[in-house]
Order: structure tokens, then C-alpha cells, then sequence
């Protein structure tokens, strides 16, 4: 790693991340068993010679600007420090992140708290069985006065956007976010709208209230960069936010200066596509997710038995631009294992598919990756 002449700002250490220093994480990952059987053959090496490396100055930009976002976000919202990390992570990678938790857990909230650090577009769309696909992208309507057809854009038409309880909806609108996620374009009339840049999407869903609701199909899924789950506060935590709300402090109704720019996400996330990814990380990478698509060979039999696909190659994707947003927010220019590991759970717990028999045996996808990553060697 460069020398700095400037000292760069305190790192970000949340909780339920690595603990970086410098030169690298804190505990040296320990090498992983071998695998159970299978042996994963690696291609032959090629250097990467087109990857611009970072300067120091651009280092310590980003690195202030990475710890303004954080601290004007934990003004905003009390602990979540791992919500804010995968937040931080997805919109540093260009991605787009699925919350989930049961209600009240300021998944909302916090949308709010991050976009409103930002000065740019911020929509909430709330998602329910009545929406139309035409509600969320825009439609075309007819001006009388000039005898002519408009077109309307919809609430997806901005950098932040917030699709809030995204199984209410039904499944054609649900797809009407699909051009939008991948292609970052939407078409109206059969014309095409390219749509803000950056374009973030925070969907969130409740697990526990099922009825009136629609299963969120695998193509979407695999759409979201990450599925954060939200867990309740410390009991410490909870009493600051009551501490807060007697003095009218809660994000979601304080408005507060934006202390970043969309040229500023934009910088973050070119910056971020230039942090450096060993070949052997890259492989690392590869073998985590063939081992999905092949458990029987990398974890128990129990286990095997209840996966019925594994990950695609935008498991891969996400792991790579994931790794490299995590790095630089925990001030380095390089990827470590750690930060993938760091990663295993949001980037595929929703790219493995189980059979019914995995809830009647008690196995979760959390149970499977642990596996998978305890199974495949670390680099």
C-alpha cells in the first residue's frame, strides 16, 4: 500500500465488518480446510494491465467523503451500524439492496437518513396490490390543448429510490422494475428514458405479514446486489432513540444540510471500480460460487440435499464490486479476503434457492454459505 504524507481520517470500524489497519486486517484469516471433494481447477493467471491504480490524493478524498456520509448517517439513525455498511457498500458499487425485516425496524428510516446526506432526487414509492407498472416508470398522457401525446415520467425517474414493502405488489409491476434495475433505462410509448445517474434502488419487505403479499421472483432477486437483514436494537440503543425522539431529533422529521454531492457518489464509485483485486481473490471469488451450483462436494449431505440451485455469475459480479466498495470504505486500495467473507451472507442469501424441506429441517442459506466458506480455501 502507498505511503500517505497526509494522514488520512479515522476508518470506519462498525461492528459485524473486519478491523482494518493499514497493511491489512487485524487477525489474518486462517486457512481454510481443504474442500470435501471436489478440486476447483484455476486457469492459468493473466495480469491485469489496464487497472488504473489509485493515487494517495484520491485515497484521502474519498476517504473523507466515505466518513462524512457515515457520520451525517449515524446523526440520523441510532446503531444499524451493519445497515449502514451495506447501504454504503451498495451505492458505492452501483448496485441495489433488498431490507428486510419485521416492522418498525427503521428500514424506512434509514433509506431516508442515507438520501437525504446526499443532495439529489430522492423518490418513495409505496408499493401495494393496486399499483400499476405505469405508476413506478410514467406513462403517456393526451394534451387537448396541442392535440398531442406527453409524456409523464414516473417516481423511478430519480437517484434514490425507495420501493417500500416491494412484495405488495403484484408481480407485472414488479417486473416493470426490471429494465429499470439492469439496464438503468426505462421505455415509455416505445421510446427510451435513460434514467439519473447514480440510480439506487432500496427495496424493502416484511417477512411475517405473507397475506395480500407476492413472492418476489428469482429474476429480481438476483437484481439486488444485497439482502440486508435488520435486527433489533441494543437495549441501549432503543433507549438513545427515545432519548432523541423527546428532543425532535429522529431523521424522518428533521431535514438536515446534505453534506455530499452526486459528483461526490459518482467519484466514490469510479474510485471504487479502481481498487485492486488479486487474481487469486478473483478465483477465490469463483470458487465460492461454483461450490453453490456443486454443494454435494463442499458441504454435508443434509445440507446438499436441501439446495436446489446455486448462484449466478452475478453472485460473482457482486462479490467483486461488493469486495472493492468495502475496501475503500475501510480505508484500503485493496481487496482482502476478509472482505469477502465479510460479504457471504447479504451478497447470496438470496441467490440460493431451497427445496420446503429446508424449513422443516431447520437449514438456512446462512447455514450453507458458513459451510461453503469453511470448505473452500482461503487464498
Amino acid at each position: 500500500m502507498d505511503n500517505y504524507n497526509t494522514p488520512l481520517p479515522p476508518r470506519l470500524g462498525p461492528s459485524g465488518y473486519p478491523q482494518l489497519n493499514a497493511q491489512g486486517p487485524v487477525n489474518p484469516p486462517q486457512q481454510a480446510p481443504e474442500a470435501l471433494g471436489r478440486t476447483i481447477e484455476a486457469p492459468a493467471a493473466t495480469a491485469d494491465t489496464t487497472q488504473v491504480s489509485i493515487t494517495s490524493d484520491e485515497h484521502f478524498k474519498a476517504n473523507t467523503i466515505i466518513r462524512a456520509i457515515s457520520d451525517s448517517y449515524s446523526v440520523k439513525m441510532v446503531g444499524q451500524d451493519n445497515l449502514r455498511n451495506s447501504l454504503m457498500v451498495t451505492l458505492l458499487a452501483g448496485g441495489h439492496i433488498l431490507l428486510e425485516s419485521v416492522p418498525g425496524l427503521a428500514k424506512t428510516t434509514a433509506a431516508h437518513a442515507l438520501a437525504s446526506t446526499v443532495s439529489a432526487s430522492f423518490k418513495r414509492i409505496q408499493c401495494t396490490p393496486d399499483l400499476l407498472p405505469s405508476d413506478i416508470i410514467g406513462t403517456q398522457i393526451y394534451n387537448q390543448q396541442n392535440a398531442a401525446f406527453e409524456t409523464q415520467l414516473g417516481p423511478v425517474h430519480a437517484h434514490f429510490v425507495l420501493l417500500d414493502e416491494v412484495n405488495r405488489s403484484s408481480a407485472k409491476t414488479q417486473s416493470a422494475m426490471l429494465e429499470a434495475m439492469q439496464e438503468k433505462q426505462t421505455s415509455i410509448g416505445g421510446q427510451v428514458y435513460p434514467l439519473p445517474s447514480p440510480f439506487f434502488v432500496i427495496a424493502t419487505q416484511n417477512p411475517i405479514e405473507q397475506e395480500g403479499t407476492y413472492h418476489l421472483p428469482e429474476a429480481q432477486l438476483d437484481r439486488f446486489l444485497m439482502k440486508e437483514i435488520v435486527d433489533y436494537p441494543a437495549p441501549a440503543e432503543e433507549l438513545e432513540i427515545l432519548s432523541r425522539l423527546d428532543q425532535g431529533l429522529l431523521a424522518i422529521t428533521k431535514e438536515t444540510e446534505s453534506i455530499a454531492t452526486i459528483d461526490d457518489i459518482r467519484y466514490l464509485q469510479d474510485l471504487t471500480s479502481r481498487v485492486y483485486v488479486d487474481h487469486a481473490l478473483r478465483q477465490y471469488i469463483i470458487n465460492i460460487v461454483y461450490a453453490t451450483r456443486f454443494p454435494k462436494d463442499f458441504v454435508s449431505a443434509a445440507a446438499a440435499r436441501v439446495l436446489e440451485y446455486g448462484a449466478s455469475p452475478r453472485a460473482s459480479i457482486a462479490f467483486l464490486q461488493g469486495a472493492r466498495a468495502l475496501a475503500l470504505i475501510n480505508n484500503r486500495t485493496h481487496v482482502i479476503p476478509d472482505d469477502i467473507k465479510a460479504l457471504r451472507h447479504s451478497i447470496l442469501r438470496h441467490r440460493l434457492i431451497l427445496s420446503y424441506e429446508a424449513e422443516i429441517e431447520g437449514i438456512t442459506p446462512e447455514i450453507i454459505i458458513d459451510q461453503i466458506f469453511d470448505s473452500v480455501p482461503i487464498p
